[in-house]
């Protein structure tokens, strides 16, 4: 098997090289290729490691035939359009954890260059001048520090500050009372925040509910005389309105490394007196570079190797052992998913998948994306593992996961259940050893293995259907080459599942259909099972 290919498009610390290499993975980089360039190569790539500079559109992606993953060397993906990965099926991954202490202490770097007026007085002593009383600063030892955002950067200015006599308020919608109790924080709402605090600190990303999260209204809350520091994406603060802030005295200063454009060549804020800017220096030391170019370069090599999916921003995150472990099960779950998609043409629903048995005891989640990926793949030719529940969700389709801890007669067992406007279906399925096989069709029990060409009979459970089947068969040079039967005891209706040597055309399903006590016959397509 020939090895994974990555391009590494960014300046990146060598260690990354190392690890690609290392772990068996053949590594380009070029980090001085230009979009042309790059559109040129790209297609040549299973895995693309940037940082800030690459980015990842559409155009490129339509180049990238063969991306699976897009590792981004930091934790902000604003260079990645994550939709149009999603849809192509490209996982994209982000190093969360790599640069989160380097940014806290950058932020707090900010705080205390703030209260004391650190860069201005250096400017003026260089200068010669002596001003003492012009920089006049403030003790941070007993004032009130609000979060905004208080997750993995921001817990760790929360630590930082309260060894500085701080006291921390947080707000964070996904903050509970356990967890700021821990932190020794106080959970607040975002207007108690602005109203009591007398520095703010922002930790949290970009998105349409963050997005100028301090704009006029909130800066008009905000304590006369407080501080405002931003470490964390441009785009958080409303620039025109807090340069009124600041030029009016109604902010006593703000601290600001991150920008709406970048790079901030010009910005409105430059200039004024009490403002103080860096050119997004949050992750900028040796040890974050080096951290996250290990992190981005092990999560993509793993996920290439083994399908091990970490920090993912489109994908559930999956061990390599979880990955080895739930093989079989992702097999079963597609030709489950597979089955029932090729027996609903109407829209669906609601998909509910039951895990019972050792299942059970997984991470499920990769199984329920494989029967979306498989059912809906009947449907549109754009579904994949990685867009499968997005698309699940632009259908309206109410997708369910339950886990039954009940005993089963076989050790493990998957079921899918479909639901339309006009019908219901359940479909279940175990393993025999590693083997998947069908075990229930609509209630009626049978054990099948599926080969690549089936066909699935629905009949009155009356004597002479199955010869006719086989005469039928026979007739028009169809080789069965293994038959399974099921039928219901309280109703007079069957179902058999045929493996057949080749696909079945149209007329010569219309000929099995026309048999006496048949209800129906479908043609059934597996394609070659997962390595």
């Amino acid at each position: 098997m020939a090895k994974p290919r990555v391009l590494i498009s960014d300046s990146m610390s060598s260690l990354a090289l190392n690890v690609f290499e290392e772990r068996g993975v053949e590594v380009v980089q070029s980090s001085k290729l230009s979009v042309e360039e790059l559109l040129d190569t790209i297609g040549d790539f299973d895995g693309l490691a940037i940082r800030s500079a690459t980015k990842v559109t559409p155009e490129l992606l339509e180049k990238a035939k063969r991306l699976k993953v897009v590792g981004r060397a930091g934790i902000g993906v604003d260079n990645v359009n994550v939709p149009a990965c999603t849809a192509q099926g490209v996982v994209v991954m982000n190093t969360p954890f790599g640069n989160a202490i380097t940014t806290a202490e950058h932020a707090m770097a900010m705080m205390l260059s703030l209260a004391r007026h650190i860069p201005q007085a250096n400017q003026s002593t260089q200068e010669g001048k002596w001003e003492k009383s012009k920089f006049m600063g403030v003790e941070l030892t007993g004032k009130r520090l609000g979060l905004i955002g208080a997750g993995n950067i921001g817990s760790i200015v929360a630590s930082k500050a309260l060894g500085y006599g701080l006291h921390v308020s947080a707000y964070d919608p996904f903050l509970t009372e356990e967890r700021a109790d821990t932190l020794g924080v106080t959970k607040v709402d975002l207007d108690t925040l602005l109203d009591t605090c007398d520095i703010i600190t922002l930790h949290v990303p970009k998105t349409p509910d963050t997005s100028n999260i301090i704009d006029a209204t909130a800066l008009n809350k905000m304590r006369k005389g407080s501080m405002l520091i931003n470490c964390a994406r441009g785009g958080l603060v409303d620039e025109a309105a807090l340069r009124v802030a600041l030029e009016s005295g109604h902010l006593r200063g703000a601290a600001l490394d991150v920008y709406a454009e970048e790079p901030a060549k010009e910005n409105i804020l430059f200039g004024l007196p009490n403002v103080i800017c860096t050119p997004h220096l949050g992750a900028s030391t040796s040890e974050a570079q080096e951290k996250v170019a290990v992190q981005v370069a092990e999560q993509m090599s793993s996920y290439l190797l083994t399908g091990a999916i970490t920090n993912a921003l489109n994908a559930p995150n999956l061990s390599a052992e979880e990955a080895r472990q739930l093989k079989p099960y992702i097999k079963l779950s597609e030709q489950l998913g597979s089955f029932v998609g090729q027996l609903t043409n109407d829209p669906i629903k609601k998909l509910t998948i039951t895990y019972a048995g050792d299942v059970a005891a997984f991470n499920t989640d990769p199984l329920t994306t494989e029967v979306l990926k498989s059912l809906l793949g009947h449907h549109s030719a754009t579904v994949n593992s990685v867009n499968a529940r997005e698309v699940a969700r632009e259908r309206n389709i109410t997708v369910v996961d339950a886990k039954n801890d009940g005993k089963d007669e076989y050790q493990c067992r998957i079921t899918v259940d479909v639901e339309t406007e006009k019908m219901q279906r359940a479909i279940a399925g175990t393993l025999i050893g590693n083997t998947p096989r069908v075990i229930d069709v609509k209630g009626i029990s049978l054990e099948s293995e599926l080969g690549e060409h089936m066909l699935y009979v629905t009949n009155d459970d009356t004597p002479g259907v199955i010869g006719a089947i086989g005469t039928t068969a026979g007739n028009r040079d169809i080789n069965i080459a293994n038959l399974h039967l099921g039928r219901r005891k309280d109703k007079p209706s069957a179902i058999a599942l045929l493996e057949v040597d080749a696909e079945v055309s149209a007329e010569d399903l219309e000929a099995m259909r026309n048999i006496p006590s048949i209800n129906d016959v479908q043609y059934l397509y597996f394609p070659g099972s997962i390595d």
